[in-house]
């Protein structure tokens, strides 16, 4: 890989080129360095290492806005990167809030670069791959199957470089391990995960994410349908978290601004229980969402979204800030060098309350712990309605009493939301998404 300082330069190159030719321009580049190993039955069945870099160039010109990207970065192709971006622009149409974002003074300075992580051998991370697969085999006999298990990590570096004096770079990690696995019990299967992500090696933990692969699996053998009712959910920080991405959308003033939000004209209005509160914050030590700046180059920041219950606002980017006067709230996100900017959110979470899971089971004569969900891509992004499958436990008299599977819970988001009456303290993050336990009063669970 070039060194930072090439990397900055030919960014900085790049934008010149446009800027000479009657365009302000933005450069987004990336260089990174990945691993990925699988193993199955205690063997290698893919170890891979690549590198890849890249840059987009994003532009504008008498308000129209052009793009393209290259990963090729000869002169000659970065010569006609602008060039094809130049062309790209023709085509579009002029939009007066086409604007690039002005430089910040400063940004926040946050850990997101594992020092440890290159110079841990290989052999290593094939170590705790397998040892993930050991845990989950000896947590239970009928653990069977492995159908997949493996660790990945990268490396990487972001520039932004801008016409109006943008200049930044943040270099970062990333790892993760996970385990797909199944149990049997005679004729019966059933399917159980574990993962984890983290910026820091030392910080996976092979004996849990086994251990919890297993434990998913097992605990459903012997799960059997129930009748149709209306009963008390519990929501494992895993399905709530599925709740939060489904929301997430929503929360985009690009959603807003084009009514497709169920939130347009909520702002100041109750959405929520009051026990919600939820944030975006870009500005988490070692969140895997976290980072300086957005891919515009704006620094991220904290941003309320939910204050106990009540819509605070939306999340925005340079474009959509330009159309209401505001400014950006640094929820420029970039999918890679590819693409230019959309909004996205960093680290997305509800704040976490005082109670144990187990304190709110507790308090349960009949519901149901929810475990999983299945076809959330179906619910209706500006409604808010769904219509899911389902599976979990049943809980009697305050304890997990057997699972259930074959149900279906319906309803609508801002009723789940509004109707969440406990939520716990184990606030938990899968990959920049985060939730803990949330008790819901009641729901409609469809069974036989």
């Amino acid at each position: 890989m070039k060194s930072e300082k090439e990397y900055i330069d030919l960014a900085r190159g790049v934008v010149e080129r446009a800027h000479a030719k009657g365009a302000l321009a933005e450069a987004f580049l990336v260089a990174e360095e990945s691993l990925e190993v699988e193993i199955r039955d205690q063997e290698i069945e893919a170890l891979t290492q690549a590198q890849e870099r890249g840059l987009g160039l994003r532009l504008i010109r008498e308000g129209r806005l052009g793009f393209a990207f290259t990963d090729d970065f000869n002169p000659a192709s970065l010569e006609e990167l602008v060039e094809e971006a130049l062309e790209n622009s023709r085509l579009t149409t002029p939009d007066e809030y086409n604007v690039l974002p002005p430089p910040s003074q400063e940004y926040p300075d946050i850990p997101l670069w594992d020092q440890e992580i290159e110079a841990i051998p290989v052999k290593d991370k094939i170590e705790l791959a397998m040892e993930i697969e050991r845990q989950a085999r000896a947590y239970d006999p009928r653990v069977k199957i492995t159908e997949s298990c493996s660790y990945s990590e990268t490396r990487y570096l972001v520039v932004v470089n801008n016409s109006l004096g943008i200049e930044a770079l943040y270099r970062g990690t990333q790892c993760g391990a996970s385990i797909y696995l199944v149990a049997l019990e005679g004729e019966e299967a059933q399917t159980g995960f574990g993962f984890m992500y983290n910026r820091y090696y030392r910080n996976l933990d092979p004996v849990k994410i086994g251990r919890e692969g297993a434990q998913r699996a097992v605990r459903m053998l012997g799960a059997r349908r129930i009748s149709t009712r209306r009963a008390p959910v519990v929501l494992d920080p895993y399905v709530a978290v599925s709740f939060l991405e489904f929301l997430a959308p929503a929360l985009s003033a690009e959603a807003v601004q084009k009514g497709k939000s169920l939130f347009r004209g909520k702002v100041g209005h109750q959405v929520a229980s009051p026990a919600l509160t939820l944030w975006d914050d870009g500005l988490i030590p070692g969140g895997i969402g976290s980072s300086p700046f957005d891919g515009e180059g704006v620094p991220t920041q904290r941003t309320p979204l939910v204050l106990k219950g009540e819509l605070q606002g939306f999340l925005h980017n340079t474009y959509t800030a330009a159309k209401e006067g505001r400014s950006s709230t640094g929820n420029a996100s970039r999918a890679s060098f590819k693409s230019p900017p959309r909004i996205g959110t960093t680290n997305f979470y509800l704040e976490p309350g005082i109670l144990s899971p187990e304190d709110i089971i507790r308090e349960i004569n009949e519901g149901l712990y929810l475990t999983e969900v299945m076809g959330m891509h179906t619910a209706n992004p500006i409604s808010g309605d769904f219509s899911l499958g389902a599976s979990g436990i049943w809980i009697e008299k305050g304890e997990l009493a057997r699972p259930v599977r074959g149900v279906a819970i319906a309803g609508n988001i801002i009723e789940v939301l509004k109707n969440v009456d406990r939520v716990g303290n184990d606030l938990t993050f899968y990959g920049s998404t985060g939730s803990p336990t949330l008790r819901v009063a009641g729901l409609t669970i469809s069974g036989s």
